[in-house]
């Protein structure tokens, strides 16, 4: 398992497509290299921006703090015996500050979700992430121990992959493409990707051609539902267990 730094290639011109061009030396897009003949690429895609900004930025949740903030001002100010003009006025400088806030923050889900691309093989997952520092994670099969999905209702979900005991990723290199709550031992993960179930299969399968590995059905999502948890499937050394997230 190793990262790979392209950094990107610089443009004499504007383009419509200037972000098509950082990535112009890329042999196929999203891999730092050919990928042998006897391997072949099984699905690739990007996160959805506006469910990574609200999962890993919480822009929802600033959004939230924000207006509150904005609201208690106000109650602060009509509480002290103003009007609500003088409310308004006190309002002026702050809520163009929170908007910039949040658009820069929205800004940069985007980019990050633009610049991102996950790419499942017949032998190995390769993350491409990164928005001025590009890097390309190769992990292989046999590195991954097991893989989980956290599935949304709109079929959207994240599959965090644990990786071998001896191979360690720094959280600082992954993020935001990684389990949330894990730092000692980060777990790259595919997030908030479309269609992650099928993904997930798409995944098991080559695991399970290329390991040796069984993996069995996830739990239903009635059953899950009965349990109080999310469904998920985990795929491991030792066989597959349920891992609700």
């Amino acid at each position: 398992m190793r990262a790979v730094h392209r950094p990107a290639a610089a443009t004499t011109a504007p383009s419509a497509a200037p972000y098509a061009r950082e990535h112009d030396d890329e042999p196929q897009p999203g891999l730092p290299e050919p990928l042998p003949a006897s391997e072949r690429v099984l699905w690739q895609g990007s996160p959805d921006w506006k469910r990574l900004a609200r999962r890993a930025f919480h822009l929802r949740k600033l959004t939230v703090y924000f207006a509150a903030l904005l609201a208690l001002r106000v109650a602060f100010v009509l509480t002290e015996g103003g009007s609500l003009g003088e409310a308004a006025k006190s309002l002026a400088m702050l809520v163009p500050l929170a908007a910039l806030a949040l658009g820069l923050l929205a800004l940069i889900a985007w980019l990050s979700a633009r610049s991102t691309v996950y790419t499942v093989t017949t032998r190995r997952v390769v993350m491409r992430i990164g928005i001025v520092l590009t890097l390309s994670f190769n992990l292989p099969y046999k590195r991954i121990a097991a893989a989980n999905l956290r599935l949304d209702a709109d079929g959207t979900g994240d599959i965090p992959l644990e990786l071998a005991a001896d191979e360690r990723i720094a959280w600082v290199h992954l993020w935001p493409h990684c389990r949330p709550g894990r730092y000692a031992r980060p777990q790259p993960m595919l997030r908030s990707v479309a269609g992650a179930a099928e993904v997930a299969r798409l995944l098991s399968d080559a695991w399970v051609a290329a390991t040796g590995g069984a993996v069995a059905a996830p739990a239903s999502s009635t059953d899950a539902a009965a349990a109080g948890r999310t469904p998920g499937a985990r795929l491991g050394a030792h066989g597959p267990l349920l891992a609700p997230r």
